[in-house]
């Protein structure tokens, strides 16, 4: 296609937390910006719902933080992180060297939550929502645009000086730009269903590293009132090779002794409903001539917790800011846009890092029940892996092995 003057600056396709965050900075940037996505909101999106303090720093930054905590669901203050022989230890939000003072995360259902971040994105951006993107406008090897059918079925061309692609694990941007890559080895398979009736359900949510599940770990996350978000998380690659069928596995894990009487008096609200969750315990490319990736697009969920949503609004935040000076320079080529990878990296890749070893680490139950156990009853212990997961590290220290004895010795 020949390219002419293209009628927007940024064209997002996905209007996940990754894509709204970019279209609300891009704003700030003043760039001219078009949001697509494929469904109607508010839609339910299969999650853990966790926001983290990455993202209520993002949020606060947005402005955005009272409505946050205007939306049903649950604040969080600390996490509990239980071992294979139910040992535990908790991480508590309100941390006096947490960073920035983030005192509380939120479960908040991503059917509610996704759907605010769009409306408040439809105030200062256009947004075309039942859009379907299908394809990408090329120019000598450089995206330039979108393909995609409105709503109405009509088939419409888009150009843009930049494409983002913020469309999840299955993104259109990332197979049609050749970079889509279903690593089974760096893909976890997660399952979700909401329960109402769980007991003992405070400010807290839990990952418990139980042997049932082992290597990947079960959570039980307060949702709204009595309600819980409860599910699995499982290496992709572990699923295929012990054939493991994860609906089952949650009945067995629920009906164990340890969380049994918790279960007594709940009930299922859906069927357990699954998806995938590219890790990032590698390094994927996310970027190109033309476009880039974010979110779970680019594979920045987190390879211990499971937590995606606030890596994607880092990303795309950093995505707006490289977009205005890619605008500002009249430069989209990959060279230039490698600028995002290095940013993002630099934001959350140690900590990405830090996450691996700890994934990796869970793979032994011996391992893990020892960290677990020191750090249920040492303070260094709990305040170096409280460090570790917020990122309060200097990265000098977590490349260092030494740092590591440290957890298993103090």
């Amino acid at each position: 296609m020949k390219k002419s003057e293209p009628v927007y600056d940024v064209i997002i396709v996905g209007g996940g937390p990754a894509g709204t965050t970019a279209a609300l900075y891009a704003h700030r940037q003043g760039l001219k910006t078009l949001l697509v996505d494929k469904a109607t909101f508010p839609r339910d999106k299969v999650c853990g719902d966790a926001l983290s303090g990455k993202s209520v720093r993002v949020m606060r930054e947005l402005d955005l933080l009272d409505g946050v905590q205007g939306l049903k669901g649950s604040s969080i203050r600390r996490i509990i992180f239980g071992g294979p022989k139910h040992k535990q230890f908790d991480l508590q939000l309100d941390n006096e060297s947490n960073v920035d003072h983030i005192t509380q995360g939120f479960v908040i259902p991503r059917k509610t939550f996704d759907n605010f971040l769009l409306q408040e994105a439809k105030k200062i951006t256009e947004v075309r929502d039942e859009y379907s993107a299908t394809d990408l406008l090329m120019d000598n090897g450089q995206v330039i645009g979108i393909k995609g059918k409105s709503k109405n079925g009509a088939d419409e061309e888009l150009q843009a000086r930049l494409v983002f692609g913020a469309d999840g694990y299955n993104s259109i941007v990332a197979r049609k730009t050749g970079l889509y890559d279903m690593d089974m080895e760096h893909t976890a398979v997660g399952i979700r269903c909401y329960f109402e009736g769980v007991k003992d359900l405070t400010d807290q949510i839990e990952l418990h590293y139980v042997k049932e599940v082992n290597p990947g770990y079960f959570w039980i996350f307060p949702a709204d009132g009595n309600r819980a978000n409860i599910g699995l998380g499982l290496s992709k690659d572990d699923v295929k090779k012990q054939k493991k069928n994860l609906v089952k596995l949650m009945d067995v894990v629920i009906q164990t002794d340890y969380f049994r009487d918790r279960f007594a008096e709940a009930r299922p609200l859906e069927k357990p409903v699954g998806w995938n969750l590219p890790l990032g315990s590698t390094h994927r490319c996310n970027y190109g001539d033309g476009f880039l990736l974010l979110g779970d697009a680019a594979g920045l969920i987190d390879p211990f917790t499971g937590e995606g949503i606030g890596n994607a609004m880092v990303s795309g935040k950093v995505a707006a800011e490289i977009a205005a000076e890619a605008k500002e320079s009249h430069n989209y080529s990959s060279e230039f846009l490698n600028q995002y990878d290095t940013r993002v990296w630099n934001a959350i890749g140690s900590e990405l890092n830090v996450s691996t070893k700890l994934q990796r680490l869970a793979r032994s139950r011996f391992l893990l029940n020892f960290v677990i156990n020191r750090a249920s009853r040492n303070d260094e212990v709990r305040n170096i892996i409280a460090g570790m997961l917020a990122n309060e590290i200097p990265k000098k220290e977590l490349s260092n092995p030494l740092f590591y004895l440290k957890i298993l010795f103090s």
